[in-house]
């Protein structure tokens, strides 16, 4: 049987996108701070005091790597765990003084190594590349959400 064209093959350009973004990130954005933990406190800067368990809807984290992106988190004293004031029962998380500070920092990164990543493509382009890959990422997670 003839080799196939790995071209054509969605998973394996998509590891390849995936290469190339840890590559700019690690370069242009954060040694210390991955993409995934980065997610967590963008979004805890929005919405603080949220559970883990919405946390991780929020930032689309399986419950397993949304656990461990905060616990790498609070042991770097980025994120901590309180009492809910509204429910004394649970935790919320939010983002340490620290954890804005780093977040702040990375902001303006991530946009500078954006465009790089992007700089391919003219701005139609972009955003139908963000849209379909938002669409085939969406239709993945709920195949996930049903198992």
């Amino acid at each position: 049987m003839a080799a196939v064209d790995l071209n054509t093959h969605p998973g394996h350009l998509a590891r390849r996108l995936q290469q190339a973004h840890t590559l700019l990130w690690s370069t242009l954005v954060s040694e210390e701070t991955t993409s995934p933990q980065f997610a967590v406190l963008n979004a805890l800067t929005e919405k603080p005091d949220i559970d883990q368990r919405t946390l991780g809807e929020e930032v689309r984290l399986d419950r397993s790597t949304v656990a461990d992106v905060v616990a790498r988190l609070a042991r770097r004293g980025l994120v901590e765990r309180v009492r809910d004031p509204l429910d004394g029962r649970r935790n919320v998380l939010r983002a340490t003084a620290e954890g804005a500070r780093v977040h702040r920092r990375l902001v303006a990164r991530t946009e500078a190594m954006n465009r790089v990543f992007l700089a391919p493509l003219d701005e139609h382009e972009r955003e139908t590349l963000l849209r379909l890959i938002g669409r085939v990422a969406e239709a993945a997670e709920r195949i996930r959400d049903q198992r």
